[in-house]
């Protein structure tokens, strides 16, 4: 996962909401917060710890449901916006690869040249290479790499 943008953050300090991250460890320490509260309240009156612990996480989840509504409409919120952020950065980027936009500007493009006048030195993807000629049994060159068909004196084929 990627950081937000220091954009992206700044709109969301103004707009008042912590990020998704925040959201999910408050609401995720509340919940347990809670299950260790109940824990706690049902071994006081003497259950075992085990069968408390049980109960507690029974109990916990509708009661959750109804004390930290707040919350859970807060992760609810947080999650919709990094989903949203996420499919417009994924829909950007699928346009650039098709070439629909223009690719951000990179560092190493080639600047202009100094005079009007002067030619432009030749960049490395406009070099053509070709591939090493192949040699063959007698030793001449094979045009293309290609293996040369074998003839009669060049003795038994495997």
């Amino acid at each position: 996962m990627t950081s937000p943008t220091p954009p992206q953050a700044a709109a969301r300090e103004r707009a008042g909401e912590p990020g998704l991250a925040t959201t999910v460890a408050l609401y995720t320490l509340a919940r347990l917060g809670l299950l260790a509260v109940l824990t706690v309240v049902l071994a006081l009156i003497g259950v075992p710890w085990l069968v408390a612990l049980l109960v507690a996480l029974v109990v916990a989840l509708p009661l959750s449901m109804v004390l930290f509504r707040g919350l859970r409409e807060r992760l609810d919120r947080a999650i919709a916006a990094s989903t949203a952020r996420r499919s417009s950065e994924r829909a950007s980027l699928r346009a650039q690869l098709r070439g629909d936009v223009g690719p951000p500007p990179s560092p190493d493009t080639p600047a202009a040249p100094a005079s009007p006048g002067a030619p432009a030195a030749p960049s490395a993807s406009s070099t053509v290479v070709s591939p090493p000629a192949a040699a063959g049994a007698d030793g001449a060159e094979v045009p293309g790499g290609s293996d040369p068909v074998p003839s009669e004196g060049d003795g038994p084929t495997r």
